[in-house]
């Protein structure tokens, strides 16, 4: 660790929905971020306006801040720094371009895409370089005046890069270590377009990264073939000396087969990549969320914090706080992680299981109205107890209501294979009887009913299995649930008698 502070940053592109991967780097630059007692920044990086998204920009800050993924300045949280989005930026990219094109660092070209099209036909692997560039419409080879004149007419033109060949570049990578590439394998890239006056995302970047004092740049394994190019930036910069440090993660990769994890791998095999629910205001089409699939943040976001790293025992369950204790990003895999979207289910169950049962109650409430139970009608408490006898057999807040209706319900029907096994001939005689048992009950909790009723099943000599069973299927409407006497505590003595006497009825 290099003495300077701690300063990092997460900047996607408001292009779309943010995919569950961006989400992973921005998580990981935060437990960073918190571990060093850094500075984490949220910087919008729109400088291809071609692909921008009405919506996008909002959507991504209602991710963050539903997953509780905390920035400390940019984009709508302020700073000292900014502004941080690129596209308000133009004057500040514009001096440094001009910069390099001062110190014969970079050139103008007039290349139209048609031109190069043609070059790229016509020759194979075309690449635009030390080795091709004198042959192509540039400043380096047409004379100054017939540039200036081109420029005064308003061509349009770009500003690249100039790259002097067969130089070895060095990149240190925290995770991958020295990454070693010969400068020829590179090309002679875009930083500027005078179309719409912005920087390619090469420049808006170092400069950005640069002028932010940003120390470490963690970011995704597909950015690990421009590393090389951006250490030659900051070189003809003469800001070799605050370089950041890098780190490229490992790539999230499909639940199966090779190739790395798309939406459509979402769509087909059914779990979202997005944090949130995205409505695409260009298609129309609408994508599944994490928030709206029924996960909770924090099992999302210990869930994604294993995927590519480890903390190097054999720890699964990890709040946001143990994470910032144990994150190091030398414990970063180089290989690519396999999404195992099951495991993500396990740790929405193991969170759920967790969560105080208040809590759980709160967020079943909507679950109850949208099933047309008032929730109002019930207290705090008896909702804070169903939770309790049925979270266990869930994975998602949704799924207690199956499991739970039977406490807002009376069965108006019967399932029918239990009832097929379970209610004989002697049932409603065996039923009237155990009535009889239970309105003798003076103490109807659960541990009191269930001596007096046992008892008298033993007393009986009664088969346990068949007056329990069909007792269960008079009081749930099919049998399976919690422990039965918890359900008849819960729905109190005149309620499990009515239900046993509609069964007797109906069956």
């Amino acid at each position: 660790m290099s003495e300077r502070k701690v300063r990092v940053r997460f900047a996607p592109s408001p292009t779309g929905a943010l995919h569950i991967g961006g989400v992973r780097t921005a998580l990981y630059n935060y437990l960073f971020a918190r571990q060093h007692g850094g500075d984490l920044i949220f910087r919008i990086e729109d400088t291809d306006s071609n692909r921008f998204v009405p919506g996008a920009e909002e959507y991504i800050i209602e991710s963050f801040k539903w997953l509780g993924i905390k920035f400390d300045e940019g984009v709508s949280f302020g700073g000292n720094y900014g502004p941080y989005r690129q596209s308000e930026r133009r004057d500040i990219y514009k001096k440094y371009v001009q910069q390099l094109l001062d110190a014969g660092k970079a050139y103008i070209a007039f290349d139209t895409p048609e031109e190069l099209d043609a070059k790229r036909s016509e020759v194979p692997n075309f690449q635009y370089d030390a080795s091709t560039r004198m042959g192509m419409r540039n400043s380096l080879a047409l004379p100054k005046e017939e540039v200036d004149a081109l420029i005064a007419e308003g061509k349009q033109y770009v500003v690249r890069f100039l790259i002097e060949p067969n130089e070895e570049v060095h990149v240190h990578d925290i995770i991958r270590g020295e990454v070693v590439v010969n400068s020829s394998v590179l090309d002679d890239k875009v930083l500027y377009k005078s179309a719409d006056e912005l920087p390619t995302y090469h420049l808006a970047n170092i400069v950005d990264d640069h002028l932010m004092e940003v120390s470490h740049v963690i970011r995704g394994e597909e950015w690990l073939p421009s590393a090389p190019l951006h250490v030659l930036l900051y070189r003809a910069f003469g800001w070799a000396d605050t370089m950041p440090e890098f780190a490229h993660l490992p790539l999230l990769l499909k639940p199966d087969g090779n190739g790395k994890l798309s939406k459509r791998d979402g769509d087909r095999l059914g779990f979202p990549v997005f944090p949130l629910e995205w409505h695409d205001p260009k298609t129309g089409d609408v994508s599944s969320g994490y928030r709206e699939a029924g996960y909770l943040p924090e099992a999302v976001i210990n869930f994604l914090a294993l995927l590519g790293w480890n903390p190097g025992n054999n720890q699964e369950i990890m709040s946001l706080d143990e994470l910032v204790q144990l994150f190091d990003l030398s414990h970063c895999s180089k290989a690519g992680a396999k999404f195992d979207y099951k495991k993500g289910t396990w740790f929405n169950h193991e969170y759920i299981l967790s969560k105080p049962d208040a809590e759980l109650a709160e967020l079943f409430k909507p679950v109850l109205v949208a099933n047309g139970v008032d929730a109002s009608a019930y207290s705090d408490a008896y909702l804070a107890t169903v939770v309790s006898l049925v979270k266990a057999r869930v994975n998602f807040v949704k799924e207690l209501w199956e499991q739970s209706r039977f406490f807002f319900q009376a069965p108006s029907s019967y399932a029918e294979k239990d009832v097929k096994k379970r209610w004989k001939e002697d049932t409603p005689q065996l039923m009237t009887e155990l009535m009889e048992v239970l309105r003798g009950i003076e103490d109807f909790s659960s541990k009191a009913a269930e001596e007096i009723v046992i008892g008298w099943i033993t007393e009986k000599q009664y088969h346990m299995g068949n007056v329990m069973n069909a007792f269960r299927l008079a009081v749930v409407g099919e049998c399976k649930g919690p422990h039965m006497f918890d359900i008849t505590e819960l729905l109190g003595k005149e309620e499990t008698l009515a239900r046993v006497e509609k069964a007797i009825q109906t069956l």
